[in-house]
């Protein structure tokens, strides 16, 4: 006489719902997944035995968007809950978007691809918690040879030296520089102190044939250039 067969246990609900909304990704796009739900597909490979749904919701609720997780702190994401191998996943989601922007503006002539320049300075510096200064190095055909960061500082200043601005063009054979940093409290306009740093690093680039061609400070959501507001 044969033995009962024990019925076959169930998948966990979670795996279930990890294959409907891969199917959904695949079948509708990204854009019919709420911010939480594309979270969750990143974080799958990450937590691969767990349902994330309420961790997604929560890191959404905590950072406030898609994007603000993404380029969150590692320290900030570890403190909400993350594991090494979740933070290094999300890691390297930021990292490949800011490398899409920078391909799309690299060695080609910035001033006629100024949205896409502005979309990769958003995406390197629109999110950080402190304050970053970067220079951008353009050739005789204003084309982007070089993206660096001269100085990082804290949450409402960073120290600029104007003679290594231009020390490092020198450098790079660059002739000219458009200067960008960010405003972490998310409102883009210039203070004092950013126009007089300007000024200076205009006179002391311009004897040298350097031209500054513009001063651009990103904030959360809106961007200032110091030429559209006539400050340069």
């Amino acid at each position: 006489m044969r033995e009962a067969q024990s019925p076959k246990p169930k998948p966990p609900s979670h795996t279930g719902h990890r294959e409907r909304l891969r199917r959904r990704f695949d079948e509708a796009g990204p854009g019919a997944l709420a911010d939480y739900e594309l979270l969750e597909l990143v974080l799958f490979n990450a937590i691969p035995r767990v349902d994330v749904k309420p961790l997604a919701k929560a890191l959404i609720e905590r950072f406030g968007d898609y994007a603000g997780v993404i380029s969150a702190p590692r320290a900030r994401l570890s403190e909400a809950g993350l594991k090494d191998r979740a933070v290094t996943e999300l890691k390297i989601v930021e990292a490949t978007a800011t490398r899409l922007a920078q391909n799309s503006v690299i060695e080609r002539p910035v001033l006629s691809s100024w949205s896409a320049l502005m979309a990769y300075c958003k995406a390197r510096m629109g999110r950080l918690e402190h304050e970053e200064f970067h220079l951008l190095f353009l050739d005789r055909k204003n084309r982007l040879i070089a993206e660096e960061a001269q100085g990082r500082g804290t949450v409402d200043h960073v120290p600029v030296y104007p003679r290594e601005v231009v020390k490092r063009a020198l450098e790079l054979n660059a002739s000219a520089v458009i200067l960008v940093h960010n405003h972490p409290s998310g409102d883009p306009t210039p203070s004092r102190a950013d126009i007089e740093m300007t000024k200076q690093i205009v006179d002391v680039a311009k004897p040298l044939g350097i031209a500054v061609h513009d001063h651009i400070i990103i904030g959360r959501e809106l961007d200032a250039s110091f030429r559209a507001l006539g400050l340069m």
